[in-house]
């Protein structure tokens, strides 16, 4: 079971901390497109993504939903709260 007692599944939403490769990765597909400008991916940065994929236990593929029209691809990657490179549940918000 994940922290919370969940476990991922196809369709759910989640929160992605982006890894220096990611940064790397977004910016150089981002030198291919042309268009709309987008804001800058950083490592570090949280952005919401959907879970396309249970690879089994709490290892997952997602599409990375970035602030433009343009998303990534993480595969196979594993739940941590702190860690980059990793996803974790958004934290719930009482109003």
């Amino acid at each position: 079971m994940g922290v919370t007692g969940q476990l991922p599944s196809v369709g759910r939403i989640v929160h992605y901390r982006l890894s220096q490769a990611d940064a790397d990765a977004i910016a150089f597909e981002r030198t291919k497109l042309m268009g709309a400008p987008r804001n800058p991916a950083t490592t570090g940065d949280v952005y919401p993504a959907v879970v396309v994929r249970v690879n089994g236990g709490l290892s997952v593929n997602l599409q990375v939903k970035l602030d433009g029209p343009d998303t990534h691809w993480a595969t196979s990657r594993n739940y941590s709260a702190e860690t980059q490179g990793c996803w974790f549940w958004p934290p719930r918000v009482d109003g």
